[in-house]
């Protein structure tokens, strides 16, 4: 169970929605009214009589967000009602802490932005740990870190994110693929590895397809210049890696053809439906890896229709990956879409 199918719910005409909330395990209604702002459900305001005076608050400060005009001023007059006795939330003083903290960010007051963004992830570890508002403060906290070049304490910040700690599949998986990038920067391709992995892992279980096919294709191109038909089941070779030391070598990066190829089938089958569409990075990606690895039969569907390809880039990979007459078939595709872009 997750918000989105509680707002799917209400918009098919389900009211009595309290059952739906208890088996997602959440206390309050509102994550689920904030995602009926974005997904421009009328549940949003089904549920303002359930949500407190300093929710009300909060949720008013997600629609400015939204509408582009949140500010300083807007986040001190919510802190004012989440500090009153009368109305006092520590979880919710921490949740505006961190939303101040990201708009000083905005307005490049990085110092501030680094104290409110800090104050709110400790505020929230010590009152609603692994809470929905805690994972995104590390993840907010982190990617502060990243903007302003300081990777190490970025993924110091990730490494608080543990599998074992109650956080959010989709928290981990985040918090993964962004920890697989930073070691791709540092040329720790084990690491890098076994992020993507987990990533791709985690991201299934979160039911966020997109992301499990993003983290999936990094580990496939990390992973496809050390196949290793004698290495470990990868996901063996990740369980029994943990801290190391000071000066500690990373393990070497071996992974077995039948890791790296499940991976790419799995991504493979689990894209956006249908091969249309002028921009499709996606399937570009994963036909550049399948070319890699001399694996283009996956793609048999998608080479028997090149009618069904609207993006030039693809359908020139398309070509490249053919032979015979089909590539002349692949060729023309090209031509007749940069003619009708023209």
């Amino acid at each position: 169970m997750n918000p989105e199918e509680i707002v799917h719910a209400y918009d098919k005409g389900e009211r009595d929605l309290q059952p739906l909330l208890d088996k997602m395990g959440w206390k309050t209604w509102l994550g689920v009214a904030e995602l009926g702002i974005v997904m421009g459900s009328e549940i949003t305001e089904f549920l303002r009589p359930k949500l407190s005076p300093a929710e009300l608050r909060v949720l008013e400060l997600v629609e400015a967000r939204i509408e582009g005009v949140l500010n300083i001023e807007m986040i001190e007059q919510a802190l004012d009602v989440v500090r009153d006795p009368e109305t006092r939330d520590l979880t919710l003083e921490g949740r505006l802490r961190m939303e101040r903290g990201l708009v000083n960010f905005e307005l490049n007051n990085i110092d501030e932005a680094r104290e409110d963004l800090a104050w709110a992830e400790t505020r929230l570890k010590s009152v609603a740990k692994a809470s929905r508002d805690h994972d995104i403060s590390l993840l907010n906290k982190a990617a502060f870190h990243i903007a302003i070049d300081e990777n190490m304490m970025a993924l110091h910040v990730h490494g608080e994110i543990s599998r074992h700690a109650g956080h959010a599949h989709e928290t981990i998986a985040i918090s993964r693929i962004q920890a697989a990038r930073i070691m791709i920067g540092f040329g720790h391709l084990f690491d890098a590895a076994r992020n993507s992995f987990n990533s791709h892992a985690h991201a299934i279980i979160a039911g966020q397809t997109d992301l499990a096919v993003e983290a999936g294709a990094i580990f496939v191109e990390i992973s496809a210049d050390f196949i290793d038909e004698e290495a470990e089941p990868f996901a063996d070779q990740v369980a029994k890696s943990g801290p190391r030391s000071i000066g500690e070598d990373a393990p070497t990066l071996k992974v077995h053809p039948e890791d790296i190829y499940g991976v790419l089938t799995w991504c493979i089958e689990n894209t956006t439906n249908g091969f249309g569409g002028e921009e499709r990075p996606d399937l570009r990606a994963l036909m550049i890896l399948a070319k890699k690895l001399k694996k283009t039969e996956l793609f048999k569907n998608l080479l028997a229709n090149p009618d069904q390809v609207e993006d030039a880039m693809l359908a020139a990979l398309c070509a490249s990956a053919s032979s015979g007459e089909v590539t002349k078939i692949w060729t023309d595709r090209v031509t007749d879409i940069m003619t009708l872009k023209e």
